[in-house]
């Protein structure tokens, strides 16, 4: 059975594997570990924190000039030391989980799996470096874009990532003008057979509200919740 525990490996190796593929640095300091990655500063699931230690991170943040701090957490955790040293709370993952084997369907043709794309160079040229983690052998990451028929209008991503026999399924969005058209399952479809392929037996996601009917409806089963604290910048 895949429990709470299992997502937060999965999210937290996640995290890893890019800042290790995109030139990030993982640092440890008064017992937490911070992921610099692409998107911020990240400290994943830790048990305890002190004020002091998370300040000393917020302080690394401005040296790397990372734009964002991020907290992940399960529930329980004392977050008083987040309060004190200027984080403020934010959104509680919903975490899912599926047999592949229910997640299984017709290819989509409007989406393909891709290893590189010049889909982000006009609004986020900086996205594009993410692409590192899909190139690394052997593979562990597939990314898949969604397009349009006839005029190839990107529609929207996915990435999945391997982690033992399990998939994490991230970044996953459907642009609002597409939404409601089938690409989110497409692309949904898309990663999580790549990740089966490579040996994943069940997937593992983080949804928001809004996303939590298709993943329903794509076999996803809600196991648990967590909570994120942001410092921004």
């Amino acid at each position: 059975m895949v429990t709470v525990a299992d997502c937060e490996r999965v999210q937290a190796n996640w995290y890893r594997f890019r800042a290790e593929s995109c030139g990030g640095e993982v640092a440890t300091d008064g017992g937490l570990t911070w992921i610099d990655g692409p998107d911020g500063l990240n400290l994943m699931f830790p048990d305890e924190m002190s004020t002091e230690a998370l300040r000393r991170g917020v302080e690394r943040a401005r040296d790397r000039r990372a734009p964002i701090v991020g907290v992940w957490l399960g529930l329980g955790v004392d977050t008083a030391p987040l309060r004190e040293a200027g984080f403020e709370r934010g959104w509680s993952p919903w975490w899912m989980a599926a047999d592949l084997a229910d997640v299984a369907g017709d290819a989509d043709p409007r989406v393909e799996l891709q290893a590189d794309s010049d889909d982000y160079e006009r609004y986020d040229p900086g996205y594009r470096r993410l692409f590192a983690v899909a190139r690394r052998r052997p593979a562990r990451a597939w990314y898949a874009a969604a397009y349009t028929p006839g005029d190839r209008r990107f529609a929207g991503r996915a990435w999945s990532f391997l982690d033992g026999d399990l998939a994490g399924v991230f970044d996953m969005d459907v642009w609002t003008p597409f939404r409601r058209q089938g690409y989110g399952t497409g692309l949904l479809r898309a990663v999580c057979a790549a990740a089966e392929q490579s040996g994943a037996r069940h997937a593992v996601l983080n949804a928001t509200p809004e996303g939590e009917l298709l993943y329903r409806t794509c076999g996803f089963t809600r196991i648990g919740e967590g909570i994120t604290w942001w410092h921004h910048r």
